[in-house]
This record gives structure tokens, C-alpha cells and sequence, in this order.
């Protein structure tokens, strides 16, 4: 008895000193947005030159000799001098811009929110001497939401600014409504390319609740303002209205690409199926095969390559969330080492 007491007693203690801290925290960001327009989040520019200069010392550091090091080392200190002399090198003005994007696509292409703002960004600087190179990742997803992310990416070509896309894995049904806005379309030799094709799935319920006398009512207005149901029973007016929905979608699709890729023999690439980088390649879904590491090496010697990224700003209930949890695992701690050190054998 006595133990739990003193567990009881520490526990509300506990949550107490929990209680504070919370209101504590809660009143300093309030204070500290209070009179202040909230920012959704600020971009970030990375120079990836750098990094592949890093890793290329670090490399030499490894495999060079001694006397390798040291002419080396000699040469690049001779170049960081000369550097500092001109504020911008002959090579640096006759280099061009390109700026990497990333979109990591889901079903409902929760990406472009990020991706305006990066796009707006860059549009601030970028000619058509330079370059924006996507690298892009989606297995396709919801039509209006996809529908806006190739209307950003247009906004870069509008503006006569090269776009290259390049695809590593997959660029599937919305994936490649977007990589179409390309210039020029690069894959991996297995990336996922396609399908050029929609679809739309749903459980229906009916016959399970009217089983269970459970009737289901729905009230429209409008012949076609519902076409199919999950729980009521489905006609077969309504099912083929929903089908000649699809295929009109399908139409739109197709055009889309033809416009963006007249290449293309839409009639037989259109039939729903995936194509792999070599197959895609054949058939003019893309331009050439080759991974983004590739392709930014290649570049890095002409190119000063930019990494552009939008960084979300935390809402201040993902700030409470975070500052919860850090004092929540310290209670949680206190509580087993309190909960260990009355234990009896």
C-alpha cells in the first residue's frame, strides 16, 4: 500500500509539472506569433557542387599517394587563391544555372503544394539559358490533383525555360501526365513508365444491409449527380453513365500526351499497360535512359546545379506535439526508474 502511495503521489506530481510546462510553451508561442503574419515555411537552396567536391576529396584523400596528395593539395590551394582575387571566374560566368527539383508523388500528389512555392521561386532568377531538372517519383493518383501539379510544371516551360524529368523508379497514370510537360524525358532502364490509362474502384454494401433490413436512402438532384454508390443498390444506367465518365477521362488523358508528345503512337501505347525504361524508350514515352545521378554528374562540370526546396513551416500544433512528447518520455522515464526502485525480491 505504501508503494502505491508513493506511485500515486509521484504520478500526480508528474502530471502536474506536465500541466505547467505545457501552459508554459503554449503561452511563449503565442506570444511569439502574436502581431507577426505566420510564414507557411521558407525555401532552401543547396549549391550540389559542393558535395560532389567533397566526395571527391574525400576519395583522393584515400586512393592518392603521398606525392599525388601533395600536388594535389598544391593545385587547389593555387585555385582557392585566384578565387579570391576575381569575385566570379571566367568558367563561373559562362556556367549555367540548373535547379533540381524533387517530387516524391502520393495519391492525391500531396507534393504540389511544395512544388508551387519551389517553381515560384525559381522562376524569380531563372532564363532560358537555364535549366530546371525534375526528378520525379509517383505511382499516379487523383486526376484534379495531378491535373494541378503539370499545370505548375508548365508555368516553367511558358516561360521558354528548359524542363528535363527524370524518372528513377516510377512515373506512373498522373506520374507521366506530369513528366510530359518536359522538354526531354530520362528513365532509369527498369523505371516504371505509364500506364496511360484510368481507373476507379469501390466496395458496394447493398445486398449486405438489406440482409440486415437496413435500408439506405439517397436524395439527389440532377439525372447524373450520383451515378454509383457504395451503399445503395447500383442500376445498370448508373453503372454505364459512371463507365462513359471514365472513358471521356481516358480521351482527355490521351490528348494531353499527344499534345505534349506528338511522337507518340497514342492508339498503342493508351491500352492501360506499364512499359519499362528500354520499352518506354521505344516506344517515345521518353528520350533517353539514364538515372538523375547520371544525368547531374554529367552536368556538374558546365552547370552550377542548385537544389531547391520548400521546407514546411510546423504548425503550432505539431510544436506543442513535439514539445509534449520530449516531456511526456521524461516523465515516462522517471516513472520506470521510480516503479524499478521499490521493486522487492
Amino acid at each position: 500500500m505504501e508503494f502505491l502511495s508513493n506511485y500515486g503521489l509521484f504520478l500526480a506530481k508528474s502530471l502536474t509539472v506536465v500541466a505547467a510546462i505545457l501552459f508554459v510553451v503554449i503561452g511563449i508561442i503565442a506570444a511569439s506569433s502574436r502581431g507577426k503574419r505566420e510564414q507557411d515555411g521558407q525555401i532552401e537552396v543547396t549549391l550540389v557542387n559542393d558535395s560532389y567536391e567533397e566526395h571527391e576529396q574525400a576519395i583522393k584523400a584515400v586512393v592518392l599517394d603521398e606525392s599525388e596528395l601533395k600536388e594535389e593539395a598544391k593545385a587547389l590551394k593555387k585555385k582557392q587563391k585566384e578565387d579570391k582575387k576575381k569575385k566570379k571566374t571566367e568558367d563561373d560566368e559562362a556556367k549555367k544555372r540548373l535547379y533540381v527539383l524533387h517530387f516524391d508523388g502520393d495519391v492525391k500528389a500531396s507534393a504540389v503544394e511544395s512544388l508551387r512555392e519551389e517553381i515560384t521561386a525559381i522562376l524569380t532568377m531563372a532564363t532560358p539559358d537555364d535549366e530546371v531538372v525534375l526528378c520525379l517519383e509517383s505511382p499516379g493518383g487523383m486526376v484534379h490533383t495531378y491535373g494541378l501539379a503539370a499545370s505548375q510544371l508548365s508555368r516553367i516551360t511558358k516561360k521558354d525555360i528548359p524542363l528535363t524529368v527524370v524518372v528513377d523508379a516510377v512515373a506512373a497514370s498522373g506520374g507521366y501526365m506530369m513528366a510530359c510537360i518536359g522538354t526531354k524525358i530520362l528513365a532509369a532502364p527498369f523505371a516504371i513508365i505509364g500506364s496511360i490509362g484510368v481507373v476507379a474502384q469501390l466496395p458496394n454494401f447493398h445486398r449486405l444491409l438489406k440482409k440486415n433490413d437496413v435500408d439506405f436512402e439517397m436524395f439527389t438532384a440532377g439525372e447524373h449527380k450520383r451515378t454509383v454508390t457504395m451503399f445503395g443498390e447500383n442500376t445498370e444506367k448508373g453503372k454505364a453513365k459512371f463507365v462513359e465518365e471514365l472513358e471521356d477521362t481516358h480521351e482527355l488523358f490521351k490528348s494531353f500526351v499527344t499534345e505534349h508528345r506528338p511522337q507518340v503512337n497514342i492508339a498503342e501505347v493508351a491500352t492501360g499497360e506499364i512499359w519499362y525504361g528500354k520499352r518506354a524508350l521505344e516506344n517515345h514515352l521518353i528520350d533517353d535512359i539514364q538515372t538523375s545521378d547520371e544525368y547531374l554528374m554529367s552536368r556538374r562540370h558546365d552547370s552550377n546545379i542548385y537544389s531547391v526546396s520548400f521546407e514546411a513551416k510546423k504548425t503550432l500544433q505539431e510544436k506543442l506535439g513535439l514539445a509534449a512528447s520530449y516531456v511526456t518520455d521524461g516523465v515516462v522515464d522517471k516513472l520506470i526508474q521510480r516503479f524499478s526502485s521499490n521493486r522487492q525480491f
